[in-house]
């Protein structure tokens, strides 16, 4: 393995990057026990606090309790227009006299899947959640089991859901970064329903309920979901857009509502004052001659293969550095376009970002007599060398 390195962007990157002289923002914390900052558009996690480690997510849940009815929905399993009579079951646990958040539902109510997919998106309604889970599993705990095997399929490995509402539950745990994904392959993949986060407020017959994400006052900002429990304090799963950039954040353990909120606004303020997508022009990025043995010319010029991004914090991106790694010593002969290598980029508190380096033009191979004098020459070389 070679390897050649540059520290910071003033190495390869500078032509590609130019990135201005700033003052270093301080390592940036939060009250919160777990958070996280992810750029939606490539998926990277920007800033973690025990973001992979799994968590109680209270209400927030409920965005995979809506993500499994959006599948259904999708493989025409399910209909919008499909109804569920509510049980009493459901009524007693989630309803009004449960004393948590619900939708308003009563025994014997009939409401369609649409209806109660906005009672658990904007009402947080427990009574929804578990009308749909008993409609379409059966029972809220084969519902249950179904959301823990979906997010697995779908990468989302620390979920364990024990049941559909988020209410306590030991052992029902999902991590902060997999909150952040599954907001984003709910944008991504259902961008018909996520919209529905955003209404601020739902009524079912003569009860309303707004809206409790406080993130929906700020510009930008469309969803996703609120959570509290007394053992996991107070959460949300937020996520904003401003000029074509999407950010997202999940927070977890505030002491009260306010406290959420604050904190809320601030962290979705830093993911876009903060941090930065940089798209790397190839052409823009100017690499040094690679040594080639054994070839008619001594180097051969190489340039990347593709346009690339980085996104990171901006004191972070300043700090980071670049380095062009190579399986082994170039040998002759050389084709216009062979991938021989890679240009690695590290980004302090993330995984290193890495794109092919190709050769820029074609290397014929020396031939007998060019490679005996070129074999000679090294000999003479390694023999002055150990002298």
């Amino acid at each position: 393995m070679i390897r050649w390195q540059r520290n910071g962007f003033l190495g390869f990157l500078v032509a590609a990057l130019a990135i201005a002289p700033a003052a270093l923002a301080q390592t940036m914390d939060t009250p919160a026990s777990h958070a996280v900052i992810m750029d939606h558009e490539t998926g990277a996690i920007l800033y973690s606090k025990k973001g992979a480690e799994p968590m109680i997510p209270a209400s927030m849940t409920k965005m995979m309790t809506a993500y499994l009815v959006f599948d259904l929905v999708s493989r025409g399993e399910l209909s919008m227009t499909d109804k569920f009579t509510v049980s009493e079951n459901a009524w007693r646990k989630g309803g009004f006299p449960s004393g948590t958040s619900t939708m308003g539902l009563v025994p014997k109510d009939t409401p369609t899947v649409e209806e109660l997919l906005h009672g658990v998106i904007i009402m947080s309604g427990n009574d929804a959640c578990i009308v749909l889970a008993e409609g379409i599993a059966g029972s809220e705990e084969a519902f249950a089991g179904m959301m823990t095997q979906r997010a697995h399929e779908l990468g989302l490995k620390s979920a364990n859901f024990l049941n559909a509402t988020g209410l306590e539950a030991v052992g029902h745990v999902i991590s902060a970064e997999d909150l952040a994904k599954l907001a984003k392959l709910t944008i991504d993949n259902y961008p018909e329903y996520y919209g529905w986060y955003d209404d601020p407020s739902y009524s079912w017959r003569e009860f309303t309920q707004p809206n409790r994400n406080p993130l929906l006052e700020i510009t930008g900002a469309d969803g996703v979901k609120t959570g509290h429990l007394e053992m996991s304090g107070y959460g949300l799963t937020g996520s904003a857009e401003r000029d074509g950039v999407r950010r997202t954040i999940v927070i977890n353990g505030l002491e009260s509502k306010a406290a959420r909120a604050a904190e809320a606004e601030r962290l979705m303020r830093v993911a876009f004052q903060s941090y930065d997508l940089k798209t790397i022009l190839a052409d823009g990025v100017s690499l040094p001659d690679l040594p080639v043995w054994l070839g008619k010319e001594k180097s051969v010029p190489v340039r990347l293969e593709q346009d690339f991004r980085l996104v990171g914090h901006k004191a972070a991106l300043e700090k980071a550095h670049s380095e062009i790694v190579l399986p082994g010593p170039l040998s002759a002969p050389i084709s216009k376009g062979a991938v021989l290598g890679k240009l690695v980029v590290t980004i302090d508190g993330q995984e290193p970002v890495e794109t092919p380096i190709i050769a820029d033009a074609d290397i014929g191979r020396l031939g007998f007599m060019g490679r005996a004098i070129e074999g000679l020459s090294q000999m003479i070389s390694g023999g002055d060398e150990g002298s």
